[in-house]
């Protein structure tokens, strides 16, 4: 049996099966089921790539090597987690009447359909598909953001499906540039968007409109990365929509997106020879870092205020990948595993804690450690993993960012620091209050479904004490992919 075809039948086979039994009781437990199934396919075809190589399948329209199969696995892993985490938070949402049978069911098909299409997106070699594959992951985000159908869930629904809809507008555009630049050299016999077939001939290919070509893809999935200017969908998203919803968004898909940027950079960088796509890709991560930093301070909803989080880190990732190299390319995807472990674990206890507090305004949520000490400890010790505290994987990656910009551009050094010191006092600042401050609310009757919280906090603290031999050249393989 193929690996790939067991890999993104099964969400798509679950999707289809929950939205006919979906607003059953036992729909969280087959939403699970499904998604451990998916990791399972992934750990499979992880072992297939690590064994023997890349692999590709169905006449070459799908594609899998050492870069895009760890964020596979990556994919898969929080996935599941995050279905362990949403089982016993929808029924409480179902119990306070802001989730009926119906948009039960909506969710949980909608949730293995967003599956598959993060997972299409990272397994084709057809740059077409993978447009198609990130509009469909567009599409179903729409439904599940707006799955409470209150005015602010569906205000933030409509801005996401506008600004991401124009922002996959430009990613066409650019793609259809790239086959116009490749059916010059490649023909016009189908392979032209085969990334395969585009990367073995990138040097012939017409580097003016490759650089057109990379300006419109850069700003189309972009978008969808959520860097600065094209960000303004994010923070709405993650505050209206459900919580575990906000886990995969931001653990998820900005990495799937960002991956269709980087994807696309190998060839400009190619085409070019020159730091065109570099320079475009510090610019957007830099702007983005200082911007997200410095909106920090400003907000009081704790969804939101971790949302402009995910802008910063993301924009850390682009800089990263940008600045090119084997050690800022390592240290780029060691970032985002660390990032999408610590930052749905801080989700999680989010979603907790505004449960219980009945809002998600920080002004509102105190002494976490009296109601629920493993809530307050899960969201205190995730915040200082995310703001870059040692010994966790983000202290370990952004050091080797830093250190690389000293090296390379020192110019660019004191305003990467100055947003790190911004955002952690912003965050810090608003966060102590909420665990350790004084409550009146009773201690939780019973405790919450935290083991993905700690597991995932788990690895982050794992990957920044030590990065297992087999996983370190994992990386160093796609690092080099990146040249």
């Amino acid at each position: 049996m193929d690996p790939l075809l067991v890999l993104l039948a099964t969400p798509l086979a679950g999707g289809f099966f929950l939205w006919a039994l979906g607003e059953r009781d036992s729909a969280p437990e087959v939403n699970c089921a499904f998604s451990f199934a998916t990791f399972v396919a992934a750990a499979w075809i992880t072992e297939e790539v690590v064994s023997g190589g890349p692999i590709t399948g169905f006449q070459e329209q799908f594609f899998v090597d050492p870069l895009n199969v760890f964020l596979v696995s990556l994919t898969a892993f929080v996935a599941f987690t995050t279905s362990l985490f949403s089982r016993p938070y929808m029924r409480t949402e179902r119990d306070k009447g802001r989730m009926t049978p119906g948009r039960l069911r909506l969710y949980h098909s909608m949730y293995q359909v967003f599956t598959f299409t993060m997972l299409l997106a990272l397994t084709t070699n057809n740059l077409g598909i993978l447009w198609v594959a990130m509009e469909a992951a567009t599409l179903a985000t729409v439904l599940l953001v707006s799955v409470y159908r209150t005015a602010a869930s569906l205000e933030a629904a409509w801005k996401y499906f506008i600004l991401c809809g124009v922002g996959i507008a430009q990613a066409l555009f650019g793609t259809i540039l790239l086959y116009f630049a490749a059916e010059r050299v490649l023909g016009a016999e189908g392979n032209a968007l085969l990334w395969t077939h585009l990367n073995m001939v990138k040097g012939q290919l017409e580097p003016a409109i490759m650089s057109l070509a990379f300006v419109f893809l850069l700003v189309g999935y972009g978008t969808k990365v959520g860097l600065v200017p094209l960000h303004n969908w994010l923070p709405d998203a993650h505050a209206e929509g459900p919580t575990p919803i906000s886990a995969v968004l931001s653990g998820l898909l900005l990495n799937v997106a960002l991956y269709s940027v980087i994807r696309c950079k190998v060839l400009a960088d190619g085409a070019l020879a020159s730091r065109f796509a570099s320079n475009m890709m510090m610019g957007f991560g830099l702007l983005s870092i200082v911007v997200a930093a410095f909106f920090l301070s400003r907000q009081r909803d704790i969804k939101r205020m971790f949302a402009y989080s995910s802008i910063e880190h993301m924009g850390f990732v682009t800089f990263a990948f940008g600045m090119g190299g084997p050690i800022a390319n390592f240290a780029g995807l060691l970032h985002m595993t660390v990032h999408s472990l610590v930052k749905s674990a801080i989700f999680f206890a989010v979603g907790h804690a505004a449960q219980k507090a009945g809002t998600q305004v920080m002004e509102d949520i105190r002494g976490l450690l009296r109601v629920s000490p493993r809530v307050g400890w899960g969201l205190m010790i995730g915040t200082l993993a995310i703001l870059g505290m040692p010994p966790f994987g983000v202290f370990a990656s952004e050091f080797l960012i830093l250190t690389t910009a000293m090296r390379e551009h020192p110019w660019a050094t004191p305003i990467l620091l100055l947003a790190l010191g911004v955002a952690f006092a912003a965050i810090f600042s608003r966060v102590q209050p909420m665990v350790f401050g004084e409550s009146t609310l009773k201690p939780l009757p019973y405790q919450p479904a935290l083991a993905p919280v700690f597991i995932h906090l788990g690895l982050g603290l794992l990957l920044g004490l030590y990065i297992p031999p087999y996983l370190a050249a994992w990386y160093q393989q796609a690092a080099k992919l990146l040249g």
